[in-house]
Formats: C-alpha cells, structure tokens, sequence
C-alpha cells in the first residue's frame, strides 16, 4: 500500500481499550493523524472542527451508536462530509446488523477481534476501489451493489422495480 502518512482518521469506540489497539494499527501502518472518540456525538464534533479523510466507528455505542453517526454524517444537512467513508468495525457480525450498517450508508464493515490485514485491506478498499454514491428516496451512501452483472440490459434490477414497470404500463 502507498504511504497513508496524509491521512486523517477518525476513529469511534466506546472501548479505550479497543481505540488503543486500532490506534497503534494505524499509527504502524503509517497514518499521519488519528483522532479519537468515545462516541457517536463526540465524532460529529471532531469532524466539524477537523479535515477528516475516513472513519473507523464501532457499531454499538451510547448515546449516539456507529448506525445512527453513519445516518447523520450521511443525511444531516449541517454534515461536514457526506461522502466521508465509513467503515464499520463491530464484534457483532449477525446478517441483520451487517444489513442495517450497509442499510445505513457504511462503506465497509470489519468484525473484531480486528487484525492489522483487515484494516488495511478494508482502508485500501475505501481509498483505491472507492464505490459510487447514490441517492434515492431511501438512502443515501455507496452503491451497495458489489457486483456489476455484464449481462444485465435494462434501468432496473430489482423485481419490485419490474412489478412498478409493469403496473404503471
């Protein structure tokens, strides 16, 4: 990976413990700056006071979880950075919290125990394979889509999409 020495990293946990160990992941990975936080709310603070490149933000936090941070930081007309990649690190890798995540507008996702692979993996990902954004009625985020089908001809993909064709024709 280049060098991540110009990259400002904020990084959200409730566990001290937890922001120490993913702290000295990235500080030995060489990222230049890495601000912390105990909370959903305290981020929102640091990102209005600090240029900030990518988040690392646990999922089950107090006051203000990595969810509903995700859901401000995307949605909130006051938000710094919309487009702020996400990535969600969370001991809780059940299909549903992984879907209400991405259902969020999280970039990426990692489950703990972390390893120093998996964060870099996940912020190359974020920096060199970054997805687009889109905005629907719903959500506003990465394309959740990870797999472009070659084969697919039409405007829309999904079947309720179809059944909307079908009924307004």
């Amino acid at each position: 990976m280049s060098s991540l020495s110009a990259l400002h990293v904020l990084l959200v946990d409730d566990n001290q413990h937890m922001r120490t160990i993913a702290s000295a992941v990235l500080k030995s990975a060489g990222v230049g700056t890495v601000r912390e936080a105990a909370d959903g709310g305290a981020a929102l603070e640091i990102l209005r006071e600090y240029p900030i490149d990518l988040a690392i933000v646990d999922f089950n936090m107090f006051p203000l979880d990595g969810v509903e941070f995700t859901r401000l930081v995307r949605n909130s007309p006051d938000s710094p950075n919309p487009y702020l990649p996400i990535i969600m690190m969370t001991g809780h890798s059940a299909k549903r919290r992984v879907y209400e995540a991405r259902d969020a507008g999280v970039t990426e996702f990692i489950v703990k125990p972390i390893t120093a692979k998996a964060v870099l993996d996940r912020i190359q990902a974020v920096i060199f394979h970054a997805r687009p954004f889109v905005r629907t009625e719903g959500y506003f985020g990465p394309d959740r889509r990870r797999v472009q089908k070659p084969d697919y001809k039409g405007p829309r993909r999904r079947a309720s999409d179809q059944a909307r064709d079908s009924s307004a024709a």
